[in-house]
């Protein structure tokens, strides 16, 4: 009891109470993500779509969700984290209802690009006041606590949403929605901007204007950006394509609910234990693990054909991103100058959502034209790749995140490093 008591505050004790009321907000919001889950079946099943036509509407939430967290950041860093949030959160809650209301395939098209837009214009500014609030020695616990959240809110989410997709797919927009409207009142309430304020704050304000150079120009994080964008077009192939592979062979929606649900139980179980377990580790080195291993689980679902053969995949692709997500995190965290900390999330967001336009569009047409095997097959050999650029590539963006330590140190007065201990130094 001892021993669980201890760990138990190793994991959770000393964070800040803001990041708790962001882990609140991720779980309230992630418990009703009913609709991107199940947005595969309901256009291809509910609204008669084709597989094209599904794979067109995901793209094009991808591609709305590319423009929301470029302004997400920029607005982030200019207009500050707290509005950014509410603003989104507001906005995507109003777009969720108009998609569900949708009937034509062009106001279905609309309400998905504008959805994205919204909804994915708060990862920036979340990213950022996380990264502002938890201190660095921290923020692989504080990543990893808010990836179980989300996780275990995608597992009840999944499960729960297969059952009320029986009942009324419009109800899965209406809960969606409404989780979102909550999770902006607790931002509301409770959550204060994070945004750095006073002399200091006022010699960065000036440094923006050169942001998108600056950016442009940083060869080391937008190499680890693109990365990430071959490991994203390889994962959302399990809310695009994987659902029409698992219809195509007889199983239900509710099956593919309870399969993927699989995915963030593993994770509730598991992804409290894995910060201890790379704690320490070369980072680029579990990067490359994570991508061979996610490359190997959805490559072998090339061969499933029951529930219990795609269950498999999916806790071995699942193991992968375990791995991948708080190195990723950190990674993030430590490769992003302070002034420009909202632009350097909002361009790795921009990974995932190119990765979102792309992956069920590149998905659907491999699977059309070249067959279901050969989508799966490069999935795999994409992870082995990204693992070998992993390896090939860590040692440099750890000094650059080394040198930038270093200059973030030197930034801060010692005063303000004493008297806000909880707070992330820049």
């Amino acid at each position: 009891m001892r021993t669980m008591r201890s760990w138990f505050r190793d994991t959770t004790g000393g964070l800040p109470t803001t990041f708790w009321y962001l882990w609140t907000g991720t779980l309230i919001n992630r418990l009703g993500s009913f609709v991107l889950v199940f947005l595969a079946i309901y256009l291809t099943q509910e609204r008669g779509f084709s597989a094209s036509q599904a794979g067109l509407v995901l793209g094009l939430w991808g591609v709305g969700g590319a423009v929301g967290t470029t302004a997400g950041g920029t607005l982030a860093d200019r207009w500050g984290r707290r509005p950014t949030l509410l603003t989104a959160h507001v906005g995507a809650a109003a777009m969720m209802l108009g998609l569900g209301l949708a009937r034509d395939l062009w106001a279905v098209a609309l309400g998905a690009l504008l959805l994205g837009l919204f909804a994915e214009a708060a990862r920036p500014a979340f990213g950022a006041m996380m990264i502002d609030v938890v201190p660095a020695k921290d923020r692989l616990r504080a990543f990893s606590l808010n990836y179980w959240a989300i996780n275990l809110g995608f597992a009840c989410a999944a499960v729960l949403a297969g059952l009320a997709a029986q009942a009324d797919y419009l109800l899965l927009f209406v809960v969606d929605a409404g989780t979102m409207l909550i999770t902006a009142l607790i931002i509301f309430t409770r959550v204060p901007e994070t945004r750095q304020a006073g002399p200091a704050a006022a010699a960065m304000v000036q440094a923006p204007r050169g942001a998108l150079r600056t950016i442009l120009t940083d060869r080391v994080y937008l190499g680890f950006v693109a990365l990430n964008l071959f490991a994203a077009l390889v994962f959302l192939q399990h809310i695009s394509m994987l659902p029409i592979a698992m219809g195509d062979d007889g199983l239900s929606p509710a099956t593919y609910g309870s399969v993927i649900a699989l995915n963030g139980v593993l994770i509730v179980v598991g992804q409290l234990f894995v910060p201890r377990l790379i704690r320490g580790r070369n980072r680029s080195h579990v990067l490359a693990l994570a991508a061979v291993v996610m490359g190997v689980g959805f490559g072998l679902t090339a061969f499933a054909g029951t529930a219990w053969f795609y269950g498999l995949t999916v806790l071995i692709w699942t193991l992968g991103e375990m791995l991948n997500s708080p190195s990723n995190s950190t990674l993030i965290a430590e490769l992003s100058p302070a002034e420009l900390r909202g632009r350097y999330q909002g361009v790795f967001s921009l990974s995932w959502q190119i990765a979102g336009a792309s992956a069920p569009v590149l998905g659907g047409l491999v699977r059309e034209h070249a067959g279901n095997d050969t989508l799966w097959f490069a999935c795999a050999v994409i992870g082995v790749l990204t693992a070998v650029a992993h390896l090939v590539s860590g040692p440099t963006r750890e000094r650059r995140a080394a040198e930038l330590r270093r200059s973030g140190e030197a930034l801060v007065p010692v005063n303000t490093r004493a008297s806000q201990p909880t707070e992330a130094v820049a």
